[in-house]
């Protein structure tokens, strides 16, 4: 295991790509990652990859570290108390020796042309950072594809998250699959200590210097998403309040899109609460809108060629409309309206 310094402003590349990664717990997820990576198309000389362990209390760091030695691939290791996947990354920029940083989430899986996507992007573009889209394997379960469904569908918020070619908002790259180059890093430094959030805002700060960003269509990851309905919840309502956070930080990194899952959640109280007192004049409403899930979950099953997300589709996007609604509502209440400091949403056992 590794120590680092601070940054470093001058750098000699040692290497293309350094791909860092946060972890918490999560063995069998590296385990799987880490397998990607020795199957990827470029070549081997190209990456380093540096797990940053948060002070993990399983057999992460025991198991990585006798997988160094078993490795293609320039493979480091570095760890520090628990302080958050932000904090995490910074440490692994710190020690980077490459001309590109990139970002991978430990629930990810890397395709094997993922890096090789990256590859001839940056050599045919030269831009300040990038990012590539989320997809899901056939092997997995029908609760992660109508998760990853809710969250890339153009009808749900995949123009905004910038998963669709008609985007409704800028793209930002998300640290789940994301580079930047290390000179953008020396100008402006790391991510934040935000919870959630810290990748949108790190991803303006790049934006802000003028720098190209450029969406990699080719350099795909598989998002596992490991949750359940319950955990969605709890995630979507704390990524409505970072919304709100981010707007404290920089009014520009709120855009009128962001308000659609708080006006679609208004909506839904309205229609639940109408219904009790003319039942009879709403159902036409309520046919309509149960038409439409109807209507997204076989689009979900065509889209993934798997009957068994027909149940979880219908379910899945309104738990991510009014989870994230109500977690905005609520942060834009508290903030804006009362004035008060900043908060994250769900704490404890947010895993669980």
């Amino acid at each position: 295991m590794e120590k680092t310094s601070g940054p470093k402003e001058h750098r000699s590349y040692n290497y293309l790509f350094s791909v860092i990664v946060p972890t918490y717990n999560r063995l069998d997820e590296i385990r799987e990652l880490l397998d990607s990576f020795d199957q990827q198309s470029i070549d081997m000389s190209q990456f380093e990859v540096i797990i940053v362990d948060d002070g993990s209390v399983d057999e992460t760091v025991s198991w990585v570290e006798k997988r160094i030695g078993e490795s293609r691939f320039r493979l480091r290791l570095l760890r520090q108390d628990h302080r958050g996947p932000g904090e995490a990354r910074n440490l692994g920029m710190q020690a980077a020796e490459a001309e590109y940083m990139l970002f991978i989430d430990s629930d990810c899986i890397a395709d094997a042309n993922w890096l090789k996507a990256y590859e001839e992007a940056v050599e045919a573009e030269h831009p300040g950072a990038f990012g590539g889209p989320d997809h899901v394997l056939p092997e997995f379960s029908p609760l992660q594809k109508s998760i990853d469904y809710s969250m890339t569908s153009f009808l749900t918020t995949g123009g905004i998250r910038g998963h669709s070619k008609k985007k409704l908002s800028k793209y930002y790259p998300r640290s789940f699959n994301m580079g930047v180059r290390s000179d953008i890093v020396a100008r402006i430094g790391g991510m934040n200590k935000l919870r959630h959030g810290q990748d949108i805002e790190f991803s303006h700060r790049i934006l802000g210097t003028g720098q190209r960003v450029i969406k990699v269509d080719g350099a795909v990851v598989y998002h596992k998403r490991r949750t359940s309905l319950r955990r969605f919840f709890r995630q979507v309502f704390n990524w409505g309040v970072a919304r709100i956070n981010l707007y404290k930080i920089d009014s520009g990194m709120l855009e009128a899109v962001h308000f659609m899952p708080l006006v679609g959640t208004k909506i839904i109280f309205l229609t639940v609460l109408a219904t009790l007192f003319f039942p009879y004049f709403m159902w036409p409403i309520w046919a309509a809108g149960l038409s439409l899930l109807l209507g997204m979950g076989i689009h979900g099953v065509i889209r993934y060629r798997d009957i068994r997300v027909l149940p979880f589709i219908p379910i899945i996007v309104p738990t991510q409309i009014l989870g994230y609604g109500i977690g905005f509502g609520w942060a834009f209440f508290r903030r804006v309206i009362l004035g008060r400091d900043a908060f994250t949403g769900f704490v404890k056992k947010y895993y669980k």
